[in-house]
């Protein structure tokens, strides 16, 4: 069904006569929501006594909004008392009136994701996502991250996208010069494929020819189409259009047929990412109710299960407004590297290292396998960062403890999952060469009674595995005495050079073994079995539950920011 959807573009303070326009069209079109893009407030540095007045009466609830009506952070700082308020009612600052943040993805009820990045690009900032919800600022790790969003209705955004006039025939009023625009808005726009895009420029009001992306390779033959649109300021002096209502449907598909006038994507040349409306197949005790999707499993009786939470809800997704920041150690292009929450290990489990080193590397990607990406560019490239991270750290360890540590790092890859990401662990060296570690996971899997067994086997990025499967790295520092396998291993049981690495002429820094349980139907897996496996190793048993194992925010930001300084000169992101 249809929604009916309103957007204004800045209202600098002028939002009591705004408001009431949008009540008195509201009651004429019963429209779903409306949108105020750009600066809500006036400048809190000019501000008058009238505008305050006018602040403290909407808080106050005095200012009734007869729909629900979202708003951004434009490109100035929202006014302490707003501030203040949104802090206290989980970013309602009255009813009816929502603050969707300043990076965010939003599913309405209406089944509408609408994705957001606001605020100015801040160039000073050169690594890292922005922590301050509410300053009229974001960094380039800002717009990464809203990439694993996978797919959107509508984008909004403060600032245009870099080239989205080009191939455009379309001018701008006289005068009017093309504001600024910015790559990494650019890129944000070509992965999300969103039907509209919405930005904001001032003095004047812009609505270019719908453009069409690339095909995928999932879908070859459809043809996604953008519509961007550039809202005036309502007190304009040109009296140009800052108001536009549309209707959208978020569950039609694409026309097979392209609109009059529409012209290729403007970003063709540096479009990087191609995504794909998200892979939303299980469900979890983080599910989304509002969800849409519909899943089915054999059961004794039919049973109601809830939908699998999209990336707005996911807790690894960069774009959800429950991503833990504090714990993010790094960002690449397709991946970060984070802090767990809950971590295993703690500070004084490895003398040498001054931080848990529990660590997990999750792909920006909302999917549940790697072999579930469906774009096989995007595959690659995220296995071979994913596999870069890994390296990183071994030599880390390297430089830190010498020949003393290895590290485990393992990965649950199942269709039904949630969202795909490695786990990293240092382990004692010793433990490793004496085979203590494999034999570890194959004998708790015998404890278990799984009906299946562990192999030795390469299997890459594992697309080409037939179904579900448990994975486990086992590496050391090179020069150290190979573990030997069972005699039906694949590889003959030997720990072996970095395949990924030695295919891209990287310096090989140890040895390592891979083995591999294939997951299916006749047993129930338990999701926390490598960390159970570990913990038994490490003699940590009573931290076998991460949650169990809980910090508070300034304890987990402290172990993140250690990490961060000792990893720095390891981390490749802050080179390129």
């Amino acid at each position: 069904m249809a929604s009916k959807i309103i957007i204004t573009g800045p209202v600098d303070g002028a939002f009591p006569s705004i408001l009431e326009k949008l009540a008195k069209l509201h009651t004429k079109n019963s429209f779903s929501l409306a949108i105020i893009l750009g600066d809500l407030f006036a400048d809190p540095e000019t501000s008058s006594d009238n505008d305050n007045a006018n602040i403290s009466a909407l808080i106050n609830g005095k200012i009734k909004i007869p729909l629900p009506v979202y708003f951004t952070v434009g490109k100035r700082p929202l006014p302490s008392s707003v501030t203040e308020k949104l802090e206290k009612s989980d970013n309602e600052l009255c009813p009816n009136l929502y603050f969707l943040g300043k990076r965010s993805t939003t599913k309405t009820s209406e089944g509408l994701r609408i994705v957001n990045l606001g605020g100015s690009f801040d160039p000073n900032i050169t690594v890292g996502v922005s922590k301050e919800e509410y300053l009229p600022f974001h960094t380039e790790d800002d717009a990464k991250a809203l990439r694993g969003a996978n797919s959107a209705d509508i984008l909004l955004t403060s600032l245009w996208p870099l080239d989205i006039r080009k191939g455009s025939n379309i001018s701008l009023p006289d005068g009017v010069e093309t504001p600024a625009g910015e790559q990494c808005v650019a890129d944000l726009c070509s992965a999300l494929r969103p039907r509209y895009h919405f930005s904001t420029s001032n003095d004047a009001f812009y609505e270019r020819e719908p453009f069409f992306h690339r095909p995928t390779e999932k879908e070859p033959n459809v043809k996604t189409i953008t519509r961007f649109i550039s809202l005036a300021s309502t007190n304009n002096p040109s009296k140009q259009k800052s108001l536009y209502a549309f209707s959208i449907d978020p569950t039609s598909s694409t026309p097979l047929t392209l609109p009059p006038g529409t012209t290729s994507s403007p970003f063709t040349t540096t479009q990087k990412r191609h995504r794909l409306p998200d892979q939303e197949q299980s469900y979890s005790r983080f599910s989304n109710p509002t969800g849409s999707a519909d899943h089915h499993r054999p059961h004794k009786r039919s049973r109601y299960h809830k939908p699998p939470p999209g990336p707005q809800d996911c807790f690894f997704c960069l774009s959800s407004p429950n991503v833990k920041t504090h714990l993010i150690a790094s960002i690449a292009n397709d991946t970060y590297l984070t802090t767990a929450k809950g971590p295993l290990s703690t500070a004084s489990t490895f003398p040498n290292l001054p931080s848990p080193n529990h660590l997990l590397i999750i792909p920006f990607e909302h999917s549940p396998t790697l072999g579930s990406i469906s774009v096989a560019e995007d595959r690659t490239r995220t296995y071979r960062e994913m596999q870069r991270y890994r390296r990183a750290l071994h030599a880390f360890l390297i430089s830190r403890c010498g020949d003393k540590l290895g590290a485990v790092t393992w990965e649950v890859s199942r269709l039904d999952g949630i969202h795909l990401h490695w786990q990293f662990l240092p382990v004692p060296v010793d433990l490793i060469k004496k085979g203590l570690v494999e034999a570890a996971f194959k004998v708790e899997a015998e404890n278990e009674k799984y009906p299946v067994t562990f192999r030795t086997k390469d299997i890459g990025d594992g697309t080409a595995e037939k179904g579900d499967f448990f994975r486990v790295w086992i590496w050391m520092p090179a020069g150290e005495d190979a573990v030997s396998g069972s005699d039906d291993d694949d590889s003959g049981g030997q720990m072996k050079a970095d395949t990924v690495a030695a295919e891209e002429g990287v310096e090989n820094i140890g040895k390592q073994k891979c083995i591999v349980l294939p997951l299916n139907e006749r047993f129930r897996f338990d999701l926390q079995f490598g960390r159970r496996v570990m913990a038994k190793l490490l003699g940590l048993d009573g931290r076998r539950d991460w949650r169990e194992c809980g910090q508070t925010d300034e304890e987990e930001a402290g172990d993140a920011e250690r990490f961060k300084e000792v990893f720095k000169e390891f981390d490749w992101t802050l080179e390129e």
